[in-house]
């Protein structure tokens, strides 16, 4: 299931910013320091963010005060519902420490309290009890890599794995240059070119008759078979290792047939396996009036 408001809390140097950005990179619409009286405003506009297919996350800490019950009355109804989730970040107090020394920042306690950077952390851990005691999912960050804390989150929270990554798919003519963002990147001009065929040469990839020139010959069907076993593959590898986005680029002489075909067909293919893709054709219209 994916839970639909989500409340990131937890000790100050925990990881709260990193757990927020990996929701972020998965539609979720975040808020840093979010005071409690404008999360019941922004609850009560949460059909217009649902409605669009936003979810919320809310960083709620130290810094929004020291009177919580507010907030848990707020949740609760959500929580009877299933649709709202309280993930509680902690580390050990030796692993906080030594992050605020390496930062040199200062704790958020001790820009109000005159009091020393332990004492500002055992202050904090005694005020944020109650959202500890309620949190749904409680993560000690303190062996965590920023990798396997983003894991971490959006396994509890998304429940396909396969939606913790957007794919793009795009098409160019390698004489236009190729896109600087491309991860993955196929060279189609070994393939028969369409471009020289008459009738085929004002089309582009889009068009049925050029799709089937392209792909009628069985040197063509065997290449794209290969390109998507080794998608396939590789796919689960990045999403474990943490990417949020991935660019996939299909390169021809001119971006207009061969590039054209084979990216809308990984395009199709990609979608079947259930992946959150989108393709775009960069140089289909250079050239035209």
């Amino acid at each position: 299931m994916e839970y639909r408001f989500v409340i990131i809390t937890g000790m100050s140097g925990a990881g709260k910013s990193v757990a927020a950005k990996a929701l972020e990179d998965v539609g979720f619409f975040c808020i840093d320091n979010m005071p409690t009286s404008l999360i019941l405003k922004l609850l009560e506009l949460k059909e217009d963010f649902f409605s669009h297919n936003k979810n919320i996350a809310c960083v709620v800490d130290i810094r929004n005060g020291e009177d919580f019950s507010r907030l848990l009355d707020i949740i609760r109804p959500l929580h009877s519902s299933g649709s709202g989730k309280i993930v509680f970040l902690d580390s050990q107090d030796k692993v906080l420490l030594d992050r605020y020394k390496e930062t040199r920042r200062k704790h958020p306690v001790m820009l109000k309290k005159d009091i020393s950077l332990e004492n500002a952390v055992r202050y904090e851990r005694q005020v944020l009890a109650p959202l500890y005691d309620r949190a749904d999912y409680i993560i000690d960050t303190s062996l965590l890599s920023t990798s396997q804390l983003k894991d971490r989150i959006l396994s509890y929270l998304i429940s396909d794995k396969k939606q913790t990554m957007t794919i793009d798919v795009v098409s160019f003519g390698f004489k236009f240059g190729v896109p600087s963002d491309v991860d993955l990147l196929f060279d189609v001009r070994c393939l028969k070119n369409p471009f020289y065929v008459k009738e085929l040469r004002p089309l582009t990839g889009n068009d049925e008759a050029v799709r089937e020139f392209v792909f009628s010959r069985e040197s063509a069907k065997r290449l794209f078979e290969r390109q998507a076993s080794l998608i396939d593959f590789s796919l689960p590898l990045y999403i474990r290792e943490g990417k949020s986005h991935l660019t996939i680029g299909y390169g021809c002489t001119g971006g207009k047939h061969r590039s054209v075909a084979f990216a809308a067909a990984m395009y199709s293919h990609i979608k079947e396996q259930g992946y959150a893709v989108s393709v775009h054709h960069r140089d289909i219209t250079r050239g035209k009036s």
